[in-house]
């Protein structure tokens, strides 16, 4: 029940309603073509952006915290793992969502608040040093477990943070092969930016 309940509540793509309200267009026919935060924020500037991890990172403390409430450990596992697929794969956006980056980063607060700290460091000095969001994402996605082994969390939190990387590195499949042929673009900011 919570991970079908997390799962549709995950699908509610802030970027997408955001986008076709606010600015009178889908974000994944724009720019990158990914409905993610950091799309937004190439597209639409550093506000909408913003906006957009806020809603990612709501709902995904929302199916966690309800999770934790009904079902102990594992809801709250159960709760972060449909979140983040409804995210990636929304039904209520014919399937066609995030990479996952901004809700698996609110998860690796659920998990421990260490965790979070290291997941999020990790990116944001990846992106940073590197100028490509994706080479940050991908360093989140190897702090998140690396962080998770070093801080002794328990199994079902070790496997949620397992599961948060694999889906991180298979949403960045294209991302990965531009990086090996260097053709990966630096990410830079839209409308408030310039």
């Amino acid at each position: 029940m919570i991970l079908v309940c997390s799962f549709f509540i995950g699908s509610l793509s802030l970027s997408i309603l955001t986008s076709k309200a606010l600015f009178g267009g889908d974000i994944r026919s724009k720019g990158s073509g990914n409905a993610g935060a950091t799309n937004m924020a190439r597209v639409h500037g550093w506000g909408a952006g913003l906006l957009t991890l806020a809603g990612d990172a709501l709902k995904s403390a929302v199916c966690m915290l309800a999770g934790k409430a009904l079902f102990g450990e594992i809801g709250l596992c159960l709760g972060a793992a449909g979140c983040i697929l409804g995210h990636c794969f929304p039904v209520l956006h014919n399937f066609k969502g995030g990479k996952g980056i901004a809700v698996g980063g609110a998860v690796g607060f659920g998990i421990d608040w260490r965790v979070g700290a290291c997941t999020v460091g990790a990116f944001l000095a990846g992106s940073l040093l590197s100028k490509k969001v994706s080479v940050g994402s991908l360093c989140g996605a190897v702090a998140i477990v690396a962080s998770s082994l070093l801080f002794h969390v328990s199994t079902p939190r070790l496997i949620l943070s397992i599961f948060c990387a694999c889906l991180a590195v298979a949403r960045h499949h294209a991302n990965i092969k531009r990086l090996a042929e260097g053709t990966e673009p630096d990410f830079k900011v839209g409308k408030s930016g310039r």
